[in-house]
């Protein structure tokens, strides 16, 4: 993902980035918006986001099956801001990290003990107050202290749900036995 968002920093965002008005006829916005950002601050931070959310992974030991079900919220993500057509035009990768981190989070809760499954439910407590305090249902692009760009709090929310419910399906499945279980 962080790759793919430095190759597409200097393309033409209004080629790459979601629109709600062009999602039935360009239905590969849906994968390349999240490569999109429009601004350094904002391909900065999400890079240093996705830097942060695959440590997270490698330190909770996420199987390759959740790590499957993070990419297949990828699209979902952005079809999930169908729901909010006021949304003109989203880029970024953090309706993305937000599924990947609570993806790793729902593993952790699930499928470890002890502290790791307490840290994992500490971490959706967290992102569900984070993404609540947003306000996703207010402004579909809202200014923010500190950014140079609006910030589109519902994409949170929509890749927080998408993660969860992705993940969720992947645990749905018999774990294999590993020697770490």
């Amino acid at each position: 993902m962080a790759l793919a968002a430095l190759a597409a920093w200097p393309a033409d965002a209004l080629r790459l980035d979601w629109q709600p008005a062009l999602a039935a006829r360009e239905p590969w916005r849906a994968f390349t918006s999240a490569a999109v950002h429009y601004s350094p601050l904002h391909l900065g931070a999400n890079l240093a986001g996705a830097a942060l959310v695959g440590a997270l992974g490698v330190v909770a030991r996420v199987p390759g099956r959740v790590v499957l079900a993070w990419l297949a919220a990828w699209p979902l993500t952005q079809l999930g801001l169908l729901l909010r057509p006021d949304l003109l035009h989203y880029g970024g990768l953090s309706g993305m990290l937000h599924a990947g981190v609570c993806a790793a989070s729902l593993w952790l809760l699930v499928h470890d003990r002890g502290r790791r499954r307490l840290i994992g439910a500490a971490i959706l407590a967290v992102v569900t107050l984070k993404i609540l305090g947003e306000s996703p249902w207010g402004p579909a692009a809202q200014t923010r202290e500190g950014w140079d760009i609006a910030v589109a709090p519902f994409a949170h929310a929509s890749g927080a749900v998408c993660g969860l419910v992705c993940a969720g399906v992947s645990l749905l499945f018999p774990f294999p036995a590993t020697h770490d279980d």
